[in-house]
């Protein structure tokens, strides 16, 4: 009696317990769906105000705006191994003066409220997949949720997923950015949008709802760079996970030791994004040409990914494949770490709490 007392008493005491193991869990999930776009979205808040100059100048540096308002004679014709990259920082932040010069600094600050827009939701697309589609081949025991190929699988599906869902606020930034008002020249060029509002009618009007869409076709070439960074990425996280000592667990840690973490990941956040970059930057440019206005005719003076990048080849050589390359690693590394920085101190002070 002793012993069915007990174990009554043990069933009574354990059963709202196990109501509650069944419920917390899903509670649990929701509140880290939350801080996965808390996280992200900070971090690209973040990097797109301190960043929009060098984004405004890469964009212009992409696209053939700068083919026709730079005297290609000041060029030079042959740089020195060492010195090329001196030469092109120089040039990437004479520009980016002439810029203010000549436009004002509010041009510095072009395409920042789509940039905004599109940075939460682009952020909260981007993880909720990620860490959803990891989580789901895991379970499905389709591969290793640690593995190389879970990680490639689960960026790739991200990286299409943002891409279609944010591609209309991009395309908006990037004709933003583009749109060059002159007003000191001889001949005074006024600005074809007035904001984004008036940038998203006129699009609609003159090229239908799928000119929203344009530069899509690239922008799934540019998942190859979200793979390579997301893979990269969690390698070098695992990989310093693994030097971790016992002692040094994550619960029970100190903030400062969370803090070093976070540096460490931001590190390796940036150097597994200039691999990406590296790799597979000339999408870049041909998305960028391909989301640009229509010519005073009307029509594209790009049509599509295989005939943009022959005419770029054509027209104007390998090298502007890589044209704006220098703003956009000064650009791309530090968001890249500020981005993932922030996003894994958050999810582990999360973890930690709990």
């Amino acid at each position: 009696m002793q012993n069915i007392e007990v174990g009554g008493s043990h069933s009574l005491k354990n059963g709202p317990l196990l109501k509650k193991a069944t419920n917390p869990p899903v509670a649990e999930s929701a509140i880290k769906s939350l801080v996965h776009f808390f996280a992200g979205a900070v971090g690209g808040l973040t990097t797109a105000l301190l960043t929009s100059p060098l984004d405004v100048l890469r964009t212009r540096l992409q696209s053939d705006f700068y083919e026709s308002t730079v005297d290609k004679k000041s060029r030079p014709i042959a740089l020195r191994p060492l010195s090329a990259p001196v030469h092109h920082l120089h040039e990437t932040f004479r520009i980016l003066f002439s810029i203010h010069r000549v436009e004002g600094w509010r041009s510095l600050f072009k395409g920042l409220g789509p940039n905004l827009l599109g940075v939460v939701p682009a952020s909260a697309i981007k993880f909720y997949t990620y860490g959803n589609c990891k989580r789901f081949i895991s379970e499905n025991n389709i591969c290793a949720e640690d593995g190389v190929l879970g990680h490639t699988i689960s960026a790739a599906i991200a990286g299409i997923v943002t891409g279609t869902a944010t591609n209309p606020i991009w395309l908006i930034k990037t004709r933003l950015q583009l749109d060059s008002s002159r007003q000191n020249a001889s001949t005074p060029i006024p600005r074809r949008y007035k904001n984004s509002l008036d940038c998203i009618r006129q699009v609609v009007r003159q090229e239908g709802f799928k000119g929203l869409y344009r530069g899509l076709g690239a922008s799934y070439l540019g998942v190859v760079e979200t793979t390579l960074h997301l893979a990269l990425y969690e390698q070098m996280k695992i990989a310093m996970r693994r030097k971790e000592t016992a002692s040094d667990s994550l619960k029970g840690r100190s903030a400062s030791s969370r803090a070093t973490d976070g540096i460490g990941m931001a590190g390796a956040a940036g150097l597994a994004k200039l691999l990406a970059v590296l790799i597979a930057y000339p999408h870049e440019v041909v998305r960028t040409r391909l989301r640009q206005a229509p010519m005073n005719n009307g029509l594209h003076k790009y049509t599509g990914v295989v005939q943009c990048f022959r005419l770029i080849w054509i027209e104007e050589g390998t090298r502007a494949l890589y044209g704006g390359l220098t703003p956009h690693l000064l650009r791309a590394i530090p968001s890249a770490a500020i981005m993932l920085g922030v996003y894994e101190v958050i999810v582990s002070a999360f973890d930690d709490s709990k």
